[in-house]
């Protein structure tokens, strides 16, 4: 591993050595998206400073024991952290090889750079909370880029940074930080890009946010920005706010600077229509190479769009929660919707970081803006209010990863809302209420005591859908009793190249490695509950996007309906077999983890994929269940042929298989509204897939959508007797309850 990296020289696959912030970098100049250039001082250059100053010592002792719940103490033990780093004196070699790197990208001159921080557990999937760590705008010369480099490693102990690892159960001192080192954009417009709507989760549209001149006002919620709302099919806008803004960031010889913003362009839009689309199509481009909504930060200048961060949308299986205020409650604030949750508790408002220890648990967080210092109190609300900032701010990013209410930008929260006062928080429609939620409506039984859904148990399983490692613990402590549905296509897009890349280089070894040491961690997590992993089923045009892929892939005008499933593990069964491989190295420790096989067109193609199971010496451990999933309608007319084939379960992909049975594309909005999971077509074929296993004595489970949301379904297709029911993180205490309640039904027809 080299001390220092030009972004050309790294991708998405060196997290460990660049960060999270620092890998999607160097990926995003290496696929020619506008990134402004730079190098990366790498994590090996901070764990040598501060194993060998002796530094790292000193902080163990600082931290032993260390009650992060408490805020004073956490404040003055991060504070003794950071003045330990600050100190360090660096190695003179190194320091010279930062200079010099340095005085290469700006040619000789003094130009200004940004250092930001990139920890190497930070911009991961399950979380990306802003601000953990500092970034340092506008370092000019040698002297003030040391220093600003001491600055943010020291960062890495700040209070805040702490209490997140800590909650997040990182080893302070297993992680690491590396410095993207960029020219600076000295941004006439900057703001923040999702590539999904981040309050509704809509994949149908990219959500933009801007501000004039830099972009930390938006994070920091100091301003409310523009707001734009593109459509992802034809890239027209469909929505815009544009919003008075009175003061800006701009950079200065001391410093950034908050200067007033010219009373003529105020009330300006603050990027052209034709600077939006061509955003929106930046978005898109770096979406699909991702694989996963992203969440950009992107700066304007001289009629150029730059891109100078990129990160993974976190909190995606949240869903919005529709409880209707009481027409008698009183709207007292109203401002843009943050994050679809609706709660109720009393006002706290906080107007410094000092009363932050004020907030306790389950109270309404009032403020101006938060910052990443308010994290430990939002972790206590119920709700976050804030008077500035948008969609897009501090406040709205973290309050969604918490799952708890949030409206920003009401411009008069903490001067409307009284301390001590019931109200309630519609996140959804950015609302605040007088007093709290509604009673429950008369048909609504409330919970017997002391039988919540998180402690119930159900004869119908109740399983989760799971895609990331790292959600892995978290949801095998919730009340599940496995994984449904462990999907392939993240673990290979993080993975990043293509697996006929690896083993046209020889390297078929180090592909299974990694496969396993993800399927590694779900196996674990879930102890002897069954983990259920579906073979790999990337489209053509997916795969296309991982490294390599364009050399063996083939072009289709339909990949949904082509070159996919168990077709083609038959006809290229290399790949399949390293998968195989995975799981039987897994086995070896984890006899919890099983396989079922996509998108299979035929008993013909069961039957050649099996054997070719059989021949990996799965099948011989008479413990290892083999699943299909049933998601074509030839799975549900010709289910008795398969079943004869040998299968110890199926599976039901709902969306897939209601798609092809209406003949409706769900992602087409054209046509999208035709998509029912409910129609009466698609409820004969689920009983007809259910009752059928039950005859046969095999399992049945359903991993779509719809019971998630078709609470009715759900009670259907327990009465039928479906084995068990695999949803998203989100709804796993509401299916367990709704099932709870199906089976109860059951049982008082059977008494009376």
């Amino acid at each position: 591993m080299k001390d220092l990296v030009w972004f050309s020289e790294i991708d998405k696959n060196d997290i460990a050595m660049v960060g999270g912030k620092g890998a999607n970098l160097g990926e995003l100049y290496k696929i020619g998206v506008p990134v402004p250039n730079g190098f990366i001082i790498t994590s090996q250059v901070y764990f040598r400073t501060v194993n060998q100053s002796g530094v790292i010592d000193k902080i163990r002792g600082i931290l032993f024991n260390i009650d992060v719940e408490n805020p004073a103490l956490l404040a003055d033990k991060a504070r003794e952290c950071q003045k330990e780093i600050s100190a360090i004196k660096l190695d003179k070699k190194l320091e010279s090889e930062i200079i010099a790197f340095y005085k290469k990208l700006t040619r000789g001159k003094k130009s200004q750079v940004a250092v930001r921080s990139s920890a190497t557990a930070e911009d991961l999937p399950e979380a990306s909370f802003a601000g953990q760590q500092k970034t340092f705008l506008n370092v000019s010369g040698a002297r003030e880029l040391i220093n600003a480099v001491l600055g943010a490693w020291a960062s890495l102990f700040e209070a805040r940074a702490i209490f997140y690892r800590q909650q997040k159960n990182f080893d302070h001192f297993k992680v690491g930080i590396a410095l993207p080192v960029e020219l600076m954009v000295q941004s006439e417009v900057s703001g923040v890009m999702f590539t999904v709507d981040p309050v509704t989760k809509s994949k149908k549209k990219i959500v933009i946010e801007a501000v004039f001149g830099l972009g930390e006002l938006i994070v920091g919620g100091q301003v409310t920005p523009d707001h734009y709302e593109v459509s992802k099919k034809d890239f027209k806008i469909l929505a815009k706010n544009i919003v008075s803004q009175e003061k800006q960031l701009t950079a200065s010889k001391k410093g950034n600077k908050l200067l007033a913003v010219s009373k003529a362009y105020r009330k300006a839009q603050k990027l052209a229509d034709e600077k939006i689309i061509e955003l929106a199509r930046l978005g898109s481009l770096i979406e699909k190479h991702y694989f996963w909504p992203q969440d950009i930060e992107w700066a304007y200048k001289d009629g150029k769009i730059y891109i100078v961060q990129t990160r993974p949308v976190t909190a995606m299986d949240q869903v919005v929660k529709t409880v209707e205020p009481s027409p008698r409650q009183q709207l007292l604030v109203q401002g843009a919707p943050a994050s679809p949750v609706i709660a109720s508790g009393p006002v706290i408002i906080v107007g410094a970081v000092s009363e932050l220890s004020n907030v306790q648990q389950g109270m309404v967080l009032v403020t101006e803006m938060t910052n990443p210092d308010f994290v430990p109190a939002m972790k206590k609300a119920v709700a976050v209010v804030t008077d500035r900032g948008g969609r897009t701010s501090h406040a709205a990013i973290v309050s969604r990863e918490l799952g708890i209410a949030s409206v920003v930008g009401t411009g008069n929260a903490t001067k409307k809302l009284k301390n001590g006062e019931y109200v309630t928080v519609d996140g959804a429609k950015g609302l605040v209420f007088k007093g709290a939620l509604p009673p429950a409506k008369k048909n609504q039984k409330p919970l017997p005591k002391n039988t919540e859904a998180r402690h119930r148990q159900t004869a119908t399983k109740l399983y989760v859908n799971l895609a990331e490692p790292e959600l892995a613990a978290q949801v095998a402590s919730r009340n599940v009793d496995g994984v449904g549905l462990l999907r392939a296509e993240f673990i290979l897009a993080q993975i990043g190249t293509h697996p006929k890349k690896f083993i046209a280089a020889g390297k078929s070894a180090a592909f299974v490695d990694k496969l396993a040491g993800e399927l590694t961690v779900f196996a674990k997590s879930f102890g002897a509950r069954p983990v259920i992993y579906r073979a790999s089923d990337l489209k053509s045009n997916e795969y296309r996007n991982l490294a390599g892929g364009a050399s063996f892939e083939p072009q289709e005008a339909n990949p949904m309906l082509g070159y996919r499933g168990a077709f083609r593990f038959i006809k290229d069964p290399d790949t399949f077999k390293l998968e195989l491989e995975a799981l039987k190295k897994v086995r070896l420790k984890h006899k919890n983890l099983h396989l079922m096989i996509p998108f299979v067109r035929s008993p013909q193609e069961l039957k050649a994929v099996k054997e070719l199971v059989g021949e990996s010496g799965l099948l011989a451990d008479r413990h290892f269940k083999f699943w299909m999933m049933a998601e074509i309608p030839t799975n549900v007319i010709s289910l008795d042929e398969f079943i004869k084939i040998g299968i110890d379960g199926i599976s039901i992909g709902s969306n897939d298989l209601t798609m092809l049975i209406l003949g409706t594309d769900r992602d087409n909005e054209e046509v999208a509204s035709q998509f029912n999971e409910l129609d009466p077509s698609v409820l004969w074929a689920l009983e007809r897939l259910v009752k059928t296993c039950n005859r046969d004595g095999i399992t049945s489970s359903i991993c779509g959508q719809a019971p998630s949301v078709y609470p009715e379904l759900t009670e259907k297709l327990v009465s039928w007797g479906i084995s068990s029911i695999s949803v998203n993180p989100d709804a796993i205490e509401s299916t367990r309850q709704t099932i709870y309640e199906a089976e109860h039904k059951l049982v008082t027809k059977t008494k009376y």
